[in-house]
């Protein structure tokens, strides 16, 4: 389960990103959509600066980079999955072993 902070962090991402889609005009359900298409507290609000910056013409464009954040996403989830499937082969093979085993 979720810490509360943790909960209150996501829930104010998830405003922030809305509040940016309106700002720029568009309706906040399309806000609501990309905010629970990205999922994480850090990636509302990579999605809300990157809004409020670059300040893009249409809908898609912020779409297209909404993509992109879930896909640099997923690329790190998969790198940190993988770099603990390492670590865990490691220590198999680093392992103590029983002399008569050999």
């Amino acid at each position: 389960m979720a810490s509360r902070s943790t909960e209150q962090g996501r829930r104010e991402a998830h405003d922030e990103l809305v509040r940016a889609v309106a700002q720029l005009g568009w309706p906040e359900e399309f806000g609501e959509v990309m905010a629970a298409e990205l999922g994480s507290e850090n990636a509302m609000r990579r999605m809300a600066t990157y809004l409020r910056r670059a300040e893009p013409r249409t809908p898609e464009e912020a779409a297209d980079e909404m993509l992109v954040i879930i896909e640099q996403r997923l690329r790190w989830v998969e790198r940190k999955m993988s770099e603990h499937a390492n670590d865990a082969l490691t220590a198999f093979y680093n392992r103590p072993r029983d002399p008569e085993d050999e």
